[in-house]
């Protein structure tokens, strides 16, 4: 059984520690250019979880299996897309930085399923080289809508489920 709550301080460095399988994983899989250097940080997951943003997967037991950051509204890194289009205009919740600590397998499945039940329409990015995002997105019934830029300028693949 997973379940998601609020994050809190508690969690931090389960969360830390989660970012930093999720980046060996990503470089295993020959994803080098995600989540460098430190990103994301103890101080910016810290203000996530502030602001109410940040969620912790949990077993049964509150054991500490994964981390998401949720945010119900309007994301300015979707103001514009490239090559393609959102699937609608309706309002929408975002998904970022999913990490788990590969304790369990499904979580990403669970936290998209989560976010679902709070807000139908869901948008979220990944990057070229995170083939297991794309797999997990696409599998759950996301569609491939185009191409956004994050704060750095870098590219990202755009979905969007409903």
């Amino acid at each position: 059984m997973i379940r998601i709550r609020p994050a809190t301080l508690n969690d931090l460095p389960h969360a830390m520690q989660a970012y930093d399988y999720a980046r060996r994983l990503m470089r295993l899989q020959g994803n080098t250019t995600q989540w460098t250097n430190g990103y994301p940080s103890e101080q910016y997951i810290r203000s996530e979880i502030a602001a109410g943003h940040s969620f912790a997967c949990v077993d049964g037991h509150d054991e500490f299996l994964g981390t998401f950051c949720f945010i119900i509204g309007e994301d300015s890194t979707y103001t514009h897309i490239y090559e393609g289009a959102w699937l609608n205009d309706k309002p929408y919740g975002v998904v970022h930085r999913l990490a788990t600590n590969g304790k369990q397998p499904g979580i990403g499945r669970a936290c998209l399923e989560w976010c679902i039940g709070r807000c139908e329409s869901l948008r979220i990015d990944t990057h070229q080289d995170n083939l297991t995002m794309q797999h997990l997105l696409e599998k759950a019934g996301f569609k491939r809508c185009g191409i956004i830029y994050v704060a750095d300028g870098t590219p990202r693949i755009a979905y969007q489920n409903r």
